[in-house]
């Protein structure tokens, strides 16, 4: 186990319901396109599966697909909408979990590395991504940019979302590189909010470079989204793609 936090069931029971947004097809769309680009005529292995909403529409497209999930309850999330046999899921973490066969692409969206809080622990996940790939195949990974640019001198607190059902907010240890990501979200009509939080262990580009380095892979692609817009210094997130020498 590492120290990532352990998603609960009902966690996992109202996850899909929370990220309709992030299902859309203007979302998923260029995602799929840039992964199956990447993926070619082999395998893909995506690390923090959950409930599979990037792993069962990419192997719905055709492309093979094996996925290392650590929170049974999301598992279990993912296994009523496809077999083990269609989709094999391994229970266990991304930095140390290994499954059989080689992969041209393994892949981490959706900033899920910074559940790993320990830097040595995000050295050992692209360690684990190098061991899977083949000589040529592609580690991506999807991550915000942390918002430090927001911070004032004094404030430890930024806002991300702030709507009708949903207030979202960010806190920062400028020492350790740990964000709490605080919500409030309006569940029914009464009034009552549901307050949670999980811890993140926030990395920038170049310190992500220096651990694709450790692990054997070289840097081939970094972009502002899935779309291929140009990396800049005001872009808020970035995937970034490495190779494994062939």
């Amino acid at each position: 186990m590492t120290s990532s936090e352990l998603w609960t069931r009902a966690t996992a029971d109202r996850y899909d319901a929370e990220e309709q947004e992030m299902s859309s097809d203007a979302v998923l769309g260029p995602t799929l396109d840039f992964l199956t680009e990447l993926a070619g005529d082999g395998r893909a292995l995506e690390f923090a599966i959950g409930t599979g909403r990037v792993g069962i529409p990419l192997r719905e497209r055709g492309v093979p697909v094996v996925g290392i999930e650590l929170s049974e309850h999301m598992a279990a999330v993912l296994r009523r909408k496809i077999d083990e046999d269609t989709l094999p899921v391994s229970i266990g973490d991304m930095a140390t979990t290994t499954v059989p066969g080689k992969f041209t692409l393994v892949y981490l969206v959706y900033n899920t590395i910074t559940n790993l809080l320990t830097q040595d622990e995000q050295v050992e996940c692209f360690r684990n991504a190098a061991r899977h790939l083949t000589p040529g195949g592609r580690f991506v990974i999807e991550l915000g940019v942390p918002a430090l640019r927001f911070l004032p001198p004094g404030q430890v607190a930024v806002p991300f979302d702030v709507s009708e059902r949903h207030l979202g907010f960010d806190t920062f240890d400028l020492v350790e590189q740990i964000l709490v990501s605080h919500h409030l979200t309006r569940d029914g009509d009464d009034g009552r909010y549901r307050r949670s939080s999980s811890r993140h262990r926030y990395a920038w580009p170049a310190e992500l470079d220096l651990m694709a380095r450790i692990a054997g892979l070289e840097l081939e692609l970094r972009v502002a989204d899935w779309n291929r817009a140009p990396y800049t210094q005001d872009s808020a997130k970035h995937i970034s793609v490495w190779r494994k020498p062939a």
